[in-house]
């Protein structure tokens, strides 16, 4: 597939403007990069033996650590805003990478990119946490840009750390 290098460039600014948002706690204007339709899921990840990968994530329906539409997401800024967040007080450090950006398909106003991801927080002297995957985006072209139809994230872990997992990747 011949992909437009402009078209590329702009796909990797908006990722790099969104993950610019989050690391500067803007929550409410991340939200906003979000469709009305929006489906923001993380299924869960297990260890299989060789040539049993395809059943190494959890499927839709299934348990999973995110499966949230719009209400669900902006319940969740709202509650980091809200200042009683008592597990973000003081507000956690993160830093939010995204490399490898691919655009894997476009059709109409849909483009289906793939990206790998370091998610790197934080909080107080020493606590410490690291999210290493890859994300799947569908990005919705609009007037003014791109909206985040829909966003699946692939952590490369099985088991997680970290004492909560109220962030976004």
């Amino acid at each position: 597939m011949f992909l437009n290098a402009e078209l590329c460039h702009e796909v990797e600014q908006f990722l790099y403007m969104e993950a610019a948002l989050l690391d500067e706690h803007r929550y409410t204007e991340w939200f906003e990069l979000f469709t009305e339709d929006c489906h923001y899921w993380m299924p869960v990840r297990q260890t299989r033996l060789a040539r049993q990968e395809d059943a190494e994530f959890s499927q839709q329906g299934e348990i999973a650590f995110f499966d949230e539409g719009r209400a669900e997401l902006e319940k969740r800024v709202r509650k980091l805003e809200s200042p009683y967040a008592w597990g973000q007080s003081p507000a956690p450090r993160t830093r939010h990478m995204c490399t490898n950006v691919r655009i894997a398909e476009v059709h109409d106003d849909e483009i289906t990119v793939n990206c790998n991801f370091l998610f790197y927080r934080c909080s107080l002297e020493v606590e410490e946490d690291y999210f290493v995957g890859r994300r799947e985006d569908v990005l919705r072209k609009v007037d003014q840009g791109f909206r985040i139809a829909r966003r699946t994230i692939l952590l490369d872990q099985t088991v997680i750390t970290a004492k909560n997992m109220n962030h976004f990747f």
